[in-house]
């Protein structure tokens, strides 16, 4: 589990990370959520005892990063792919990263097996493709097979095939009883992935959720034989109404059945009538927009 509590981190004047709160239980894939500069990865990089917090605390399994008797064997991380010597081979940079938590050479091939290096294990990682240096960062990763997994970006260079695959690696981790957290700028993937988002727009948490209860539903679809008279139905009501080029109206703020008593009473049949869900993309730019940062799904 992972417990974090008023986590402060101040550059001078410049705060950065604004009493950030948050608890993760097993079982769950996380989403965090965040524009240039909101803070997501200074966060991140403060759980993992990277750089130090101004204020507040991080646990993982009830004890700080730092105190953690062999931090490999508790958490795997990810964050930053690059942070590999260029003439090492990747199973040679495995080797020495197996030494330095506590497993033997077998567990090295198994992972490379697993990230889909075995072919490319002896070969330096210097000219490793930025998708094979996030595959190698992954198998460092999981080497111990940790409870928690803290991945900053890790589909950055994946192919759709890669991203597929990791997708499914961080479902079965989690539905192993593994904690997960994953920040990513792909929107649409983490959709498809995390049970839960955590979203953070300068330097404060501004969601934090289950993703269909976050996500919600935002209005209502309908297509009837009259398009226009019930817009002019729904308008006389105080609705607003969309037009869309294939004769759908999407009504915001509008329960189905609603619509269905508006259009009955005007006397205009139905042909489709169906809630609207808001996509991640929007729910995204609206809170970073209401929380003033920047426009940008991504930190660097």
């Amino acid at each position: 589990m992972i417990s974090v509590s008023g986590l402060t981190k101040r550059y001078g004047a410049r705060t950065v990370v604004d009493d950030v709160s948050f608890t993760l239980e097993p079982g769950t894939v996380t989403g965090f959520l965040g524009p240039n500069g909101a803070g997501k990865t200074t966060t991140m990089r403060m759980m993992t005892g990277l750089i130090p917090a101004t204020a507040g605390t991080a646990t993982i399994d009830g004890r700080p990063y730092a105190d953690l008797a062999n931090p490999g064997a508790v958490v795997g991380t990810l964050l930053d792919a690059s942070a590999v010597h260029p003439g090492r081979t990747g199973r040679a940079h495995l080797g020495l990263h197996a030494i330095a938590v506590g497993v033997g050479s077998r567990r090295v091939d198994e992972v490379l097996e697993l990230v889909g290096l075995a072919d490319a294990a002896r070969r330096p990682v210097g000219g490793y493709s930025l998708g094979m240096r996030q595959r190698l960062g992954i198998a460092g990763a999981l080497l111990t097979v940790p409870p928690v997994l803290v991945f900053d970006e890790p589909a950055n260079g994946l192919d759709p095939e890669g991203i597929r695959w990791l997708r499914a690696l961080l479902r079965s981790y989690a539905e192993n009883g593994g904690t997960v957290l994953l920040s990513s700028h792909l929107l649409g993937e983490v959709e498809h992935t995390v049970d839960r988002l955590l979203v953070i727009g300068g330097g404060r948490i501004v969601a934090d959720g289950p993703v269909g209860s976050l996500l919600g539903a935002s209005g209502t679809a309908v297509r009837s034989v009259d398009p226009r008279g019930l817009a002019d139905a729904l308008r006389a009501r105080e609705f607003h109404v969309e037009r869309q080029d294939d004769g759908v109206l999407v009504v915001d703020g509008a329960e189905p059945a609603t619509i269905g008593a508006i259009a009955a009473e005007a006397g205009v049949a139905l042909i489709d009538l169906h809630p609207v869900q808001r996509g991640l993309e929007h729910l995204f730019f609206q809170l970073t927009d209401d929380s003033g940062a920047a426009h940008t799904p991504a930190e660097h």
